[in-house]
This record gives C-alpha cells, structure tokens and sequence, in this order.
C-alpha cells in the first residue's frame, strides 16, 4: 500500500492509442490545409465566447492562444451543448480536469489529479472559499453552481502575480454574463423533462436569461431551476477480517436533487473604456434523501463458517438504518465595480464584493437491530464481490427488528462563511512595457461545527414515557425495491418521510419532557468560530519583444488568523484562542514564444500556498487526562499552510482554420502536505491547568514532509472543415493526462495523493452542418486513492468511463430542440480496499435522459 494504483496494460494501450490516432489525424489535417494565419484578439481583452460548437470553439481557442500564462478556457455556449448541468461537469472536459462524484453527481473539481483543495475558484476575478458538510475542505462546490449563469471558465493552471497565490495547481475563475456583450434586446432559454434509468424518476430543467443593452446601458436578469428524482443502489462492506467480509450492508437511497439559480446585472458606460457595473447572484443546491439500509452482520453470528467466498451462518443480527435527511448549500454573492481604460494606456478597475455561503445537514438516523430469536440463519455467495448474494434459511420477516431497542443518531452540521473583499488593479503601458499592480482585501468570517453525531437518543424506550408508542417496524410497506443489483432477498421499501415527521413530533414531546436536550446534538467542542485577514499587494510587469512575451511579478500576502473554540478535560470546558500572523511572498513568471504564426511555446515557474481547512485546524477538542499517554480528539491548531514551487511548460500549435494540438508538462514541489494520523501533540497549545499535555497523542490532521505532483498532458481539437460537402461538418477533440507523485510523512515514505488517477481522458467526436449539431462524448480516468487514514493505506476506487451523447436541431434561427443522454454505459462505481477481490462500496444510479427544446431571440 502507499505506492500508486497502476493502469492494467490493455487500458492504457487503448488510451494511448486513441490519443495516437487523434494526433495523427489533426497532424495530417494541419498539413493537408493551406496556412493561413488565425485571427488576433486584441491582448488583455477577454473574449466572449458566444455562437454554435465550432464558433464557440474557435473562441475558446483564441482565448488560451493570447493568454499570458498557460490556462484552459471553456465557453458557456459549449457547456450548453453538453449534458452538463452544473459547472464541475462542464470544466470535465477541459485537459488534465477530473470530478469527485456524490450518488453520481459532479461535485469537486480535481485538476491534475491533485486533493480537490489544491484549486482555488473565484467569480468575476474575486476569490472564493468553500464551506463543505463540517468545514473538512476549503473545496469550493461547483454542483451549488449552474452553468447557464457563466459566460466563461478559466483554468489557469500557472500563476500571474494579479491572481490569487492561494492555489497549488491551479485558479479556476468563473465569469458572469456581460448585457454589453450583445446590444438590443436579448431572451434566451430553455425547458428540458427526462427521465432516469433506474427507477425512472423525473429530470426537469429550464432556464431565462433576458438582456438589453445600448451603448450607454444594459442590464440582464436570469434564472435557472434543474430537478431529479433518483434512485442509487449501494452496497458495502463493513471491513475485512481473516475471515473475509464482516458485514454485508445492503442500501439504497431515494434521492429528491435541485438546482436554483438567479442572476442580475446592471452596467453603465458613459463612454468607451468607463464602465459602472452591480452584479448579483444567489445559487442553492438541495438535497432531500431517504436512506433503505440493511446490515447482515456476519462476524457477530452465534455459529458457522465464513469465508471471502461464501458463508454459511446462524445467529446472524440484521441491523436496519433509517433517514430522511436534508442537504442545503447556498450562496449569496454580490459585487459592485467598475474599470477605467484612458487615452494615456493608464488603466483600473475596482471591485467591492459580499459573499456568503451556508451549508447546513441534517441526517436523523434511526437505527434497530433484531435479537435473539429474531436473527437469521444464512447463506451467501460471494464469487462475485460486487453484489454478494444471501440466502436465508426459513422464513424471512423484515419487520422483525427491536422496537424497544431503536435509537436514533442526530446527526448535523452548519457552517457559515460571510466574506468581505475589496480589490483594485492598476496597469500603465510605457512603450513595450505594461507595469501593474494592485491590492487586495479579504475579511472573511467563519462560523460552524464538523460533523456532529454523537447525541444518541433511545425513542423506543422513551416514546412510552410520553404516551406515543413508537414501532419502527410500522413503517415498512408492501412496495419492493425497484433496483438493478441483485439482492438475493427481497426488501420492501420504507416510509421514511413518515417515519421523520413522527420523530420530528417525538422529539418535540421529549424535549417539553426534558428527556431530549437539543443542544447536546453538536457538542460544544465541534464548534469552531474563525476570522481570517487577507492583505495582499503586488506588482507585475509585462514585456513585449518581437515574438517573446514575458510577464514577471511578485505578489506579497499578510495573513492573519484569529481561531477560537473550547476544549473539554474531564468535566470541564476551557475556552481556548490562538492567534497567527504570516507574510509570504509569491513570485511568478510567465514565458510566451511566438514561434511561427501558428506555434507558441510556453516555460512557467511559481510558489502558491494552500491554507488548512477550517475545521480541520479547528481550535475544539475532547481531552482524556486518565489514558496514558492521554489522548487528545479535536483540531490540530498549530497546522501549517503547504507552500509550493512548481514549473509549467506548453506546445501549443493552433491548426488553420479551427483547430490546436497541445501537449503541456507540469511539476510541483509540495512542503507541509496535510494527512490524518495520530501523533504526540508536540506543543503546549493544550497546556492548561497545570497539565503538560505535548506529550498526548492528538487524533487529526498534520503536516507531512516533502511531496511531489508531475504530469503531461495531450491535448487536440480540429473540425474537419477541409474536406468537401456533408463530411465538413465532422470534427475531433481529445484530451489525455498522464500523472505521477507521492509525499512523505515522518514515518512512511512515498504515499500516494488522495484524489490522483494517474490517467484521465476526454474524447468527442460531434458533427455540426445543416442545422444539426451533434456530440458523443467519452470521459474516463483510473483508479485512486480516495481516503488515507494517514499512513498510507486506505480506500481506493476504480477508474470508470462516461459516455455521453447530446444532440441538437435548430428548427429555426430561435427555436432547437435537444436531446441530452448522459452515462450510457451504465456505470457501477466501485471502491475496494488493497485489490478488487475486497470492495467497499459499489453504487450505481443509471443513465439519464433528457429532452426539450432551447430558444434565443
């Protein structure tokens, strides 16, 4: 364990060579076309990526080609064409970019294999933070956000001193829709409903964006709304033993998802080069899930043999788990600013922005087990380790768990961060020299709690108590599971939705009964309240000589921390702050050659930092004085930021007509890599009372030793505009990444990075004439390691493949009707511990299918 999960050859051999064929072929089409030399946009002016696949391409293209650094560009029109509805699955088609997934959804962005919290985000040029279920991450959700809001995504995978240093491999800046980008009146939209394979739950989706701009004026307003209703089979295993699997836990969720979105802008030009502008945006992301679960306990049975291949028991306990359970993600953001372009080549623009972002869950696990007479005798087979089969011996009645014995776990978790920032951005041309430079401020409060489920109240024993009798048994129904995985028993769904309200009233009646104390469901030492500073300041240069363009700057960050929370030692709760102040500078340089009209070669060098998670360095802990050595559960306080030093280099040859082939490198040096364990505290931050607690071994997150991230990335696109009639309209893009790293710990060397396929590929073939827009995409990567446990072994999950298909036909020049199949294969994702023979998790949720129609006036 801790060495990377290695590619099985005939994979990467086909990878390999539909990346080789791609290449070939965009090689001979370049050669097979007159040169000609593509279109110059003008430099430092973003461009606006509107119109059809290769129109949108096109742009997307000359968006990377006159960028100072070396970053990826995706256009919102081509997000569109895609069965994408958020914007995690829209940046997956961009080179070297993968997705973490929850029940099959795009959530996090992992560019180049790296933990998701190596990549910042900001909207319209202002950084943002992400507040994830407990404060685990600082990864910023992009399933809160939809596409349609966006006019343009860039991946800037190496740095300018004017962006964030907050990032390790990259910053990914989401930019709003602009009224002056089109003058007049302007409705676009659309309506979508679809069904899901499994289960044929309901998809149903629609948009409006209404804009109207003169040359003085403009303002837009928009809104999006995306719902599905979904089905996710899951199966698990609890852990392996010397005598194979000790539990087999059989779920299944029924999911209720959606997507709102609303947008407005107002913007102001008196003249060409003044511009005023106020933007506004909320987005939330909800999640109403029912959780069917059933655990054959297999190591507690009172008799029998058990074996990784089959068993045969008696005595079996079956436990059954219960929830109706809320995910909230909501963001609020609004920006006012304005930029200034004078007749002198001086140039400034401003911004002042408020964000807030709340996630908040709320999990009421209700849980009960048979006993005694009640337990089960079984079989299973397990030859097939992704869907054990048990058989039970006699009858099986699932309405045979312990009334008395029910508990439920109130799980819940809320953070809430409330950000202020102020930027400014000031260039002067002077010749053949652009001097900047600018300021930033950031005043951010964050306030929450990790994942609390520790208050456990008994509802079968108290609910007598209070009159209201409770029998989880009750709420079993005559409908069987509609489901894909073979169950080997059949279980009936149950009413989760009433088995929450009768809980909901439960508690209500305990708490007036003082048998239920609310405020025991989060313990005050999962409690975290943090104000973070950010003071930044830089300057930049950027020199243009003949066909070489060099920027070069440095960019100074002062950032202050004042952390605050109470600490638990026995009985008593000790309030506890401490306060950090750091200045770091962050140099970077960026080389652009022109070397023929068609060719740039790019050579990059940075340092970036990424800070720790808020609860992660949490001040809150549970202290045990009696344990020896004592232990400490909690934050880890005295965490360190990882500092990087990394390099970039590109070959981007843009083909005549529409079309690039790219290939990049990368390699980053990592300090202070974050990973769980449990170690000697080794300060006396927790030194109070007159007791040395340095010596305790705290249960958290530390900083490791030296790490390092390295890969090439392959990247080609090309419409097949050179050959004659129908056949033009055929085009190509593909994408393919190769990684490689590991870091160090104290006591263990080269462990493997969270999150890091060491392979990723993206390929499209679509066709775009006569009305008919057409794409089928493939998206795979390799296996991972997903969680470490901090010494180097963990869980993995095996690589798996998308193939998508969208389809669309302009009936007019306003009205399409479209047509968006998404996950046609089917996908089962697994996660295994050490091989395949020993998985963890398998889950599926089905193909998706949507259909509707889009406008544009």
């Amino acid at each position: 364990m801790g060495q990377l999960v290695k590619l099985n050859t005939c994979v990467f051999l086909r990878s390999t060579a539909v990346a080789g064929a791609l290449s070939a072929a965009l090689a001979g089409a370049a050669f097979a076309h007159a040169e000609e030399p593509a279109a110059e946009a003008p430099v430092g002016e973003d461009i606006v990526v509107t119109g059809s696949i290769v129109s949108a391409q096109q742009d997307s293209i000359e968006a990377k080609r006159v960028m100072d650094n070396l970053a990826d560009v995706a256009a919102s029109d081509a997000v569109g064409r895609f069965p994408d509805q958020n914007a995690a699955a829209a940046l997956s088609r961009l080179p070297a970019v993968a997705v973490q997934r929850d029940q099959g959804q795009e959530r996090y962005i992992q560019v180049r294999g790296a933990p998701n919290r190596w990549t910042s985000v900001s909207i319209d040029g202002v950084p943002m933070a992400g507040v994830d279920e407990g404060g685990d991450t600082r990864a910023f959700r992009f399933d809160a956000i939809p596409a349609v809001l966006l006019s343009q995504m860039v991946v800037n995978k190496s740095l300018t001193s004017d962006l964030q240093a907050d990032a390790v491999v990259a910053t990914i800046d989401l930019r709003t829709y602009s009224p002056m980008e089109q003058k007049g009146l302007h409705v676009s939209g659309d309506a979508g409903y679809g069904f899901m394979g499994l289960g044929n739950g309901e998809q149903r989706q629609g948009s409006l964006r209404l804009s109207w701009s003169n040359d003085t004026f403009g303002f837009v307003l928009g809104g999006s709304h995306y719902r599905r209703k979904q089905l996710t089979d899951n199966r698990e295993v609890g852990a392996y033993d010397a005598n194979g699997p000790t539990e087999f836990d059989v779920r299944q969720y029924q999911i209720e998802r959606w997507n709102n979105g609303l947008f407005a802008g107002v913007e102001y030009q008196p003249e060409e080069g003044r511009r005023i502008y106020a933007k506004g945006i909320f987005s939330e992301f909800n999640d109403n899930e029912q959780r069917n679960q059933y655990e054959f306990r297999l190591d507690r049975a009172t008799g029998g043999t058990r074996t990784l291949a089959s068993g045969d028991l008696t005595g079996v306990p079956l436990r059954g788990s219960f929830n109706f359970g809320e995910y909230r993600n909501r963001n609020y953001i609004g920006t006012i600013g304005g930029d200034y372009e004078g007749d002198d080549s001086f140039n400034a623009s401003f911004k002042f922005n408020y964000a807030r972002t709340e996630n908040t869950s709320y999990l009421p696990l209700v849980q009960s087990s048979t006993s005694g007479a009640n337990n089960l005798d079984l079989t299973y087979d397990n030859s097939d380790p992704r869907f054990p089969i048990v058989s039970i011996v006699g009858d099986f009645d699932q309405a045979s768990l312990s009334t008395a014995g029910t508990y439920m776990i109130t799980a819940r978790q809320k953070t809430v961060s409330d950000s202020y920032t102020a930027k400014l951005d000031l260039s002067k041309q002077m010749g053949d020299i652009r001097l900047s430079a600018g300021g930033l401020y950031i005043d951010r409060d964050v306030a929450g709690n990790n994942f609390s489920s520790s208050n456990i109240v008994y509802i079968g024993a108290l609910s007598a108590a209070v009159g209201e009798p409770f029998d989880v048994n009750s709420y079993v129904t005559d409908k069987p599971w509609d489901t894909g995985f073979p169950l080997g028993v059949q279980l009936n769904y149950v009413d989760n939705v009433a088995m929450r309200r009768d809980v909901d009233s439960l508690l209500g009646r305990f708490e007036a009964a003082g048998l239920y104390d609310p405020s025991l469901d989060v313990p005050t030492t999962d409690k975290y309240a943090q104000r973070e500073q950010t003071l930044a300041g830089y300057v930049m240069a950027k020199v243009e000589s003949g066909p070489l363009t060099a920027v070069g700057g440095m960019r100074v960050e002062n950032y202050v921390l004042d952390n605050s929370g109470s600490v638990l030692a026995g009985s008593t709760y000790t309030p506890l702050t401490r306060h950090t102040s750091k200045t770091d500078f962050f140099p970077s340089l960026n080389l652009k050659y022109a070397a023929t009209d068609n060719l740039v070669l790019r050579l990059a060098g940075q340092r970036g930092v990424s800070r720790p998670a808020y609860g992660a360095i949490r001040v809150g802990a549970s202290i045990n004085d009696t344990d020896s050595p004592g232990t400490i559960a909690g934050g880890n306080p005295a965490l360190k930021p990882e500092y990087t030093w990394g390099a970039d280099a590109s070959i981007e040859y843009y083909l005549p007509g529409n079309g690039m082939i790219a290939i990049a490198g990368f390699y980053r040096s990592v300090d202070n890599v974050l990973y769980q364990a449990q170690n000697p505290v080794g300060s006396d931050f927790y030194n109070f009372g007159g007791v040395d607690r340095s010596g305790y071994l705290l249960t958290g997150t530390y900083n490791g030793d030296k790490g390092k991230l390295y890969g090439v990335e392959f990247n080609v696109l090309k419409q097949f505009d050179f050959l004659p009639g129908a056949l033009g309209g055929f085009g190509v893009q593909g994408n393919l990444t190769l990684l490689d790293g590991n870091f160090d710990t104290p006591t263990e060397n080269n462990i493997a990075f969270q999150g890091m396929s060491d392979t990723i590929a993206n390929a499209s073939l679509f066709y775009e004439k006569y009305g008919l827009s057409a794409r089928v995409s493939y998206q795979w990567r390799s296996d991972w390691l997903d969680s470490l446990g901090g010494f180097g072994s963990g869980e993995y999950r095996k690589g798996y493949e998308n193939l998508d298909v969208s389809l669309r036909y302009a009936l007019t020049d306003t009205f399409t009707l479209f047509a968006d199949l998404a996950n046609l294969t089917d996908e089962t994702y697994v996660a295994y511990q050490g091989t395949t023979a020993m998985p963890t998790e398998v889950e599926q949720i089905g193909a998706r299918y949507l259909f509707g129609i889009r406008f544009s006036y």
